[in-house]
């Protein structure tokens, strides 16, 4: 694989960062910036042949934080909001118009998590989320039924928003979030002529990307500790081991 990528002519990366670039933080709120990362990130970018992209789940200022690398596209909220190369700031929903649905839904889960600590209610502005990572098995279970259930009740549009799920998780964000929808975005916006496409994720939002990815002969790569589905060509055990792909390509 190393040596396909690198007979390439040229290589536009999409990376996700959580879970394939770094190890997960306990919270989304810890914003820890890893210098080697960004050495490795800055390397890349910085390559003749390399285009880089990240694509996350966080909000857009954590990874501007994360990732503090001009030039370099940069997404957030699964590309609801983006930082383009030239430092143009790109939100391509309208917050005025989907807010008021989650600020309804906020109020309700909140209520719905007070008695359980354990569980983290995340407002990313563009999207509300509820972490379990920390919550027993059974209770996390019911109380995220309960929490999906809550945005029918409050007939949330289904044509603006989606629910999106995983491990311990709920999320409740525009029909725009996603990462496959943004690939086509910035493929059309900001096109690398003759670039073959490498995509990096750990999760069913990055399969999403997969699927754009792969329908365009690129190539897709899922981080995974143990065998899992995936649409991938490549599994890779860690972020450490990611960040050797990566420099191995340099």
């Amino acid at each position: 694989m190393i040596e396909f990528v690198q007979g390439a002519k040229r290589v536009r990366f999409f990376l996700d960062y959580d879970g394939t670039l770094a190890e997960f933080a306990a919270t989304p709120d810890e914003i820890y910036p890893d210098p080697e990362l960004i050495d490795l990130l800055e390397r890349l970018k910085t390559h003749p042949k390399y285009q880089v992209a990240i694509i996350s789940g966080r909000r857009l200022s954590h990874i501007r934080k994360l990732v503090p690398i001009s030039g370099m596209i940069l997404a957030g909220t699964y590309g609801i909001e983006m930082v383009d190369p030239h430092g143009k700031k790109i939100e391509r929903v309208d917050y005025q118009k989907i807010r008021p649905g989650l600020e309804g839904l906020k109020s309700h889960w909140a209520d719905l998590i007070e008695p359980h600590p354990k569980f983290y209610l995340e407002d990313k502005g563009w999207s509300l989320a509820l972490h379990a990572k920390f919550v027993e098995e059974k209770i996390a279970k019911t109380i995220l039924k309960q929490a999906k259930r809550v945005v029918f009740e409050l007939n949330i549009s289904l044509d603006e928003f989606r629910v999106l799920g995983g491990d311990k998780f709920l999320e409740v964000a525009p029909k725009i979030a996603n990462k496959g929808l943004t690939i086509d975005f910035l493929l059309s916006e900001y096109p690398f002529e003759d670039s073959l496409l490498l995509y990096v994720g750990d999760d069913d939002k990055d399969e999403e990307a997969f699927e754009v990815i792969l329908k365009r002969e690129g190539i897709a790569i899922k981080v995974c500790p143990k065998p899992c589905r995936t649409a991938a060509q490549l599994i890779l055990k860690s972020p450490a081991d990611v960040r050797k792909f990566l420099h191995q390509l340099l």
